[in-house]
């Protein structure tokens, strides 16, 4: 047994060791392993260190007075500026506040960067400015509407005091998931305070715990149940991280409170309850799951943690790593059969790497870093615009799809709250210790102190586009040292020498360790060769995927500007296995030169940023193959006699076309599907997309193209003034493209060269993906 002083002390060290990312407490025996911190990894040049210094760019470029709009007016503060757009124009209002936080959090761990750390200072006193005022606690920036007018979100927490909680799944009596957006306050103000050292973020996140531990304490079970059924992010792991970092019981009963029975007692049970379910709604829960083992040792948390782990990552997972369609679990092992463009939500990602890092540090097993290599490399590292630190919501896996940015100031998704994260501690899981052994499970560019075992090492590589790794001793102790490099399980025949003389290693994953007394100047060298892997699909064995290594290969169908003319490429053939040949010259680069309906190149998936690309290959017989090009001629034959009759097109959810458009809108989002971009009004009622467009003479047809899915809508098709139509299509759609004619009234066009087309809601949201302004047919 330790003291609770020691206990305190510790915890509140391993938080900081490691952020809210996953903190460890480093002297509980069921922790093997801790990470070493980000203050001690300094990264050289390369996409990782490029991707933190993008982001940090945009982190410096926002401006803190606008996230904290709605916190001052909830405070009856004068607001020092505007609120941004997007979701911070919305109810949830205040989310990305708290990655904020987190983010400049780990970049001050990650660069040192004063800029940042007086960017922390201010927000964090702005909050308590903010919580003075109220003078119970309470710090948020949500709101709801009610009577038709948008109030502050505080209203919504003591209904919930009082017993009233009502939810559909994603709102709580109408308010747009307060206590997710809570929990991301809260876990930003223990990042302010375990990593950047802000002292006043304690006592601020202290009163932010304890209003609302005032509420959910006076909640009985069944009270407490139904306000679970509403996504609540990791509440239960930031309540646990604060009795690790307190020690004061309170907290952990709190934390152990926010169970979600309805899904996580049949995990519990060894039963894969997830189609169907939201998916990052139930990620975060698992990881403060994980949590409380640590802090409790209780088994059966562990074991629906890796249970709920391993059915994620074996029978819900895309190729890159990334999990979800339209934000939810699919049926198990159907991959194939879900690839569209909404696959693959980065939030995901981001909370299944942290929970595998809970996993790794109970285990060390290696396997587990060749999980989160994948989803680092292949599905994070294409998260973000290498050159305007942007983020991407879906990752689409639709063969001849493109990625869909993220607005500086007009965007705020979740997943770009996860990206603040993501990109701001690339080196927090590259090397961890143990009492006398360093382990590298990831391999870039850096500078490392590993302070408890008194070395330091600089590493160099271009992985991984590059198969070679190389070390260098800077200082070493006297004593005996084991350094462990993980051996990835894709690599066959991986080799390692120290000063130039080879060391024996062997192959199918796992460590090669080598112990020591180091010296300074000396060299390791490791190689690990990579080799082309194929890998069919759970459900259809005919689609496949390319791997060069690590690497996840995809074919570069030209620029994403561009409409896609022809079929996605399909491999026609018997023999998949000798479907690419290598490029000469080029690394991790290959010709699929039997492809049909035309000959491509495959370069790894993460870095085609402004590309259609394809990612799955259905293989098909030469009989098989003419079937499916006749069809796709006889599409190409109906399009040109579209455009024929085209007076005037706009395509949703694209810069110049809006502009050439003059577009308009009051609360709007961009939205992808099915390859196309799009723009949809927000739910509710008097939202709306409105722009001009070109008329022909004599009669016109406006046909508007949706997706057949999204049907049960209420908005109103309004040209001119003049309503048009009320869409309200009932029948269950079909996973494509509608196309709705609506004829227009000569009169209405008559003598006009352009109208105003106008979708504005009334009860739901207003997806649209192409509008079209086309000559009525003789």
């Amino acid at each position: 047994m330790i003291s609770r002083r020691s206990f305190i002390m510790a915890s509140a060290s391993a938080i900081a060791l490691a952020g809210s990312f996953g903190a460890f407490a480093a002297t509980d025996a069921r922790i093997k392993a801790s990470p070493l911190p980000l203050r001690d990894v300094t990264l050289a040049p390369s996409i990782f260190l490029n991707a933190i210094e993008r982001n940090r760019d945009y982190l410096l470029s926002l401006d803190p007075d606008r996230l904290l709009h709605n916190f001052h007016r909830s405070a009856g503060l004068e607001p020092k500026a505007p609120v941004y757009g997007g979701w911070e124009k919305r109810g949830i209002a205040g989310h990305t506040l708290g990655h904020y936080l987190s983010g400049l959090s780990m970049l001050w761990a990650q660069t040192g960067d004063d800029r940042v750390k007086q960017a922390i200072g201010y927000t964090v006193a702005e909050l308590a400015r903010c919580q003075a005022a109220h003078g119970d606690g309470y710090v948020g920036g949500t709101t709801v509407e009610r009577d038709g007018e948008e109030v502050d979100g505080k209203i919504v927490f003591e209904e919930i005091r009082n017993g009233d909680i009502r939810t559909s799944g994603f709102d709580i009596n109408g308010g747009w998931v307060p206590l997710y957006t809570w929990h991301k306050i809260h876990a930003g103000l223990i990042d302010a305070w375990q990593l950047a050292g802000n002292e006043q973020a304690e006592p601020v996140m202290l009163g932010l715990a304890g209003y609302l531990a005032t509420i959910l304490e006076g909640l009985d079970d069944e009270q407490m149940q139904r306000l679970l059924a509403a996504e609540h992010g990791g509440l239960n792991e930031s309540y646990a991280n604060t009795y690790a970092l307190t020690g004061n019981d309170r907290w952990l009963t709190v934390a152990d409170r926010i169970r979600h029975k309805a899904v996580l007692d049949p995990l519990a049970e060894g039963r894969n309850n997830l189609p169907g379910l939201h998916a990052n709604t139930q990620i975060p829960k698992v990881i403060g799951l994980a949590r409380l083992y640590e802090l409790t040792g209780e088994t059966q948390k562990a074991d629906t943690s890796r249970f709920f782990y391993r059915t994620v990552l074996d029978h819900h997972t895309y190729a890159i790593g990334g999990n979800s369609e339209r934000e939810h679990f699919p049926p198990p092992d159907v991959i194939a059969g879900a690839l569209t463009d909404r696959t693959c939500e980065a939030c995901n990602t981001y909370n299944m790497m942290k929970l595998g890092r809970h996993l790794y540090g109970w285990s060390m097993d290696p396997g587990l870093f060749d999980d989160y290599e994948n989803m680092h490399i292949n599905h994070i590292m294409a998260h973000q615009h290498p050159e305007t630190g942007m983020f991407v919501y879906f990752m689409p896996m639709r063969s001849g799809s493109r990625r869909t940015y993220s607005e500086p100031t007009e965007s705020f998704w979740c997943c770009v709250g996860s990206g603040m994260e993501s990109h701001a501690k690339h080196g927090d899981s590259a090397y961890w210790q143990s009492a006398d052994t360093l382990y590298t499970n990831l391999y870039m560019p850096s500078d490392v102190d590993w302070k408890m075992g008194g070395m330091s090492l600089s590493v160099r590589t271009d992985y991984p586009m590059s198969e070679d790794i190389a070390f260098t001793v800077n200082t070493a102790p006297s004593e005996e040292r084991t350094l462990a490099f993980r051996l990835p399980g894709w690599c066959d025949a991986p080799s390692l020498a120290v000063n130039g003389d080879p060391v024996a290693v062997s192959a199918g994953g796992g460590y090669a360790r080598i112990t020591r007394a180091w010296q300074t100047g000396d060299t390791i060298t490791l190689t690990l060769p990579m080799t082309l892997a194929v890998a069919p699909s759970p459900d259809e064995p005919n689609t496949v995927t390319f791997r060069h290594g690590p690497l996840v290969l995809a074919a570069n169908l030209g620029p994403g500007a561009q409409e896609m003319t022809e079929l996605p490429p399909a491999l026609v053939g018997d023999d998949v296995s000798a479907s690419l040949t290598p490029v000469a010259g080029s690394f991790a680069t290959y010709r699929m030169t039997n492809a049909k309906p035309a000959a491509v190149t495959l370069t790894p998936f993460f870095d085609q940023y402004e590309n259609r690309a394809a990612v799955y290959f259905p293989t098909f017989s030469e009989d098989e193959w003419s079937t499916k090009s006749e069809e796709f001629r006889a599409e190409q034959a109906a399009k040109a006699a579209l455009e024929a009759r085209t007076a005037d097109v706009i395509y949703l959810g694209e810069m110049q076309p809006e502009r050439d458009h003059d577009f308009r809108t009051n609360q709007s989002d961009v939205i992808a599907f099915g390859g196309k971009n799009g723009r949809t009004a927000w739910w509710g009622v008097g939202n709306y997309i409105e722009f001009d467009m070109a008329v022909p003479d004599g009669p016109a047809i406006l046909q508007v193209l949706y997706w057949g899915e999204e049907t049960d809508k209420n908005f109103d098709v309004i040209v001119d003034g003049q309503l048009i139509a009320n869409e309200r299509r009932k029948e269950p759609g079909k996973p494509e493209f509608v196309a709705v004619d609506y004829p227009l009234p000569q009169e209405l066009t008559a003598g006009k060269d352009k109208v105003a087309v106008r979708f504005e809601t009334r009860g739901s949201d207003a997806p649209v993906y192409e509008v079209r302004i086309l000559k009525a047919e003789a």
